[in-house]
């Protein structure tokens, strides 16, 4: 398994440095807006368009053969120089550390609590299938997937902030991390990520167990004597964690990718989602690389830590990717 984990790490290099290389390119090659605004800051104060264009070249090292700023520009990333932030006077490393426990706070615990009841109730749904608890899940499947995240983060601010008063309507950052009322302000950024995950783990964890309920060695186990739903779950959890490994992958992508933008946009938290639609909006390019680029190194990790476990769930599978007969 050493050999394996070894290939799968050095391939993650091998596709890291490709993202890194295409990104340089496409920078490369596009139009560097503060170079613009840059121009005509100096216009504007009576200097010459020539002069400032070579200024700012010269300032950022633009100047220099493009090979070399490929070279610069790898060893910055490898070392975490990843440049300044215009819009907000500061190293973008610094503006990323000072952003990312805002999205962990509410984001790890809605990953967790989504996996787990997701899956349990998921499998309870398949063992108990056409019940009246099945169809109270798959409805309740269905209207978290159908629910637009950004319109629910809306409504839970209008009823329990605005009506009610039980939440804060819009996130405080001078509020000490662990404390009640902190928990209180993340409680409602949790329960829509949350709703919007554990519809797709319960769908897809109950699709891939109907696969086993039926299968030989279910009817083996409930023949010597293993009747309850829960000693007939532990028989079917084992095979099924195997592609459902794939789509935990996939959702916290989706977290990172979609949902901390559109929630933290709502309910004003000053996490990475919020950090990128800001640098996005002010063409801080920097900063756009950092916080678009962070999204493919989880990615890539995530994939290496799925194929890990592929290999420890199933048996079957060796460490060179082929089934095992």
């Amino acid at each position: 398994m050493k050999w394996y984990v070894l290939r799968r790490l050095a391939w993650t290099l091998v596709a890291t440095w490709l993202v890194l290389t295409l990104t340089f390119g496409l920078v490369a090659a596009s139009p560097d807006p503060g170079a613009s605004a840059y121009v005509a800051q100096q216009v504007q104060a009576g200097g010459d368009v020539e002069g400032a264009q070579a200024s700012y070249e010269r300032a950022r090292g633009l100047d220099r053969p493009l090979w070399a700023q490929y070279r610069d520009y790898m060893i910055g990333m490898a070392t975490l120089d990843w440049g300044w932030s215009e819009t907000r006077s500061q190293p973008v490393v610094e503006a990323v550390a000072a952003a990312w426990p805002y999205s962990v706070m509410y984001g790890a615990p809605a990953l967790l609590v989504s996996t787990v009841l997701g899956v349990a109730v998921g499998l309870y749904s398949a063992t108990h299938r056409n019940t009246l608890e099945d169809y109270a899940a798959s409805s309740f499947a269905f209207f978290g997937i159908s629910i637009p995240d950004f319109w629910f983060a809306i409504v839970l601010i209008l009823v329990f902030g605005v009506t009610l008063g039980w939440i804060p309507i819009y996130y405080r950052s001078d509020v000490p991390w662990l404390s009640l009322a902190n928990a209180r302000q993340l409680l409602a950024p949790a329960l829509v990520v949350t709703l919007s995950s554990i519809a797709g783990e319960m769908r897809y964890s109950r699709a891939t167990a109907l696969e086993y309920v039926n299968s030989a060695f279910v009817k083996t186990a409930k023949a010597k004597g293993a009747s309850s739903w829960r000693r007939v779950t532990r028989h079917v959890l084992r095979p099924a964690l195997v592609p459902l490994s794939t789509i935990l992958v996939a959702d916290l992508l989706n977290v990172v990718l979609v949902s901390s933008y559109l929630v933290e946009v709502v309910f004003g938290i000053p996490g990475l989602g919020l950090l990128s639609y800001k640098a996005i909006r002010q063409q801080d390019v920097a900063l756009v690389l950092a916080t678009v680029l962070i999204p493919t190194f989880v990615a890539l990790l995530g994939n290496l830590a799925q194929d890990v476990a592929y290999t420890v769930l199933d048996p079957r599978i060796d460490y060179g990717g082929r089934e095992g007969r």
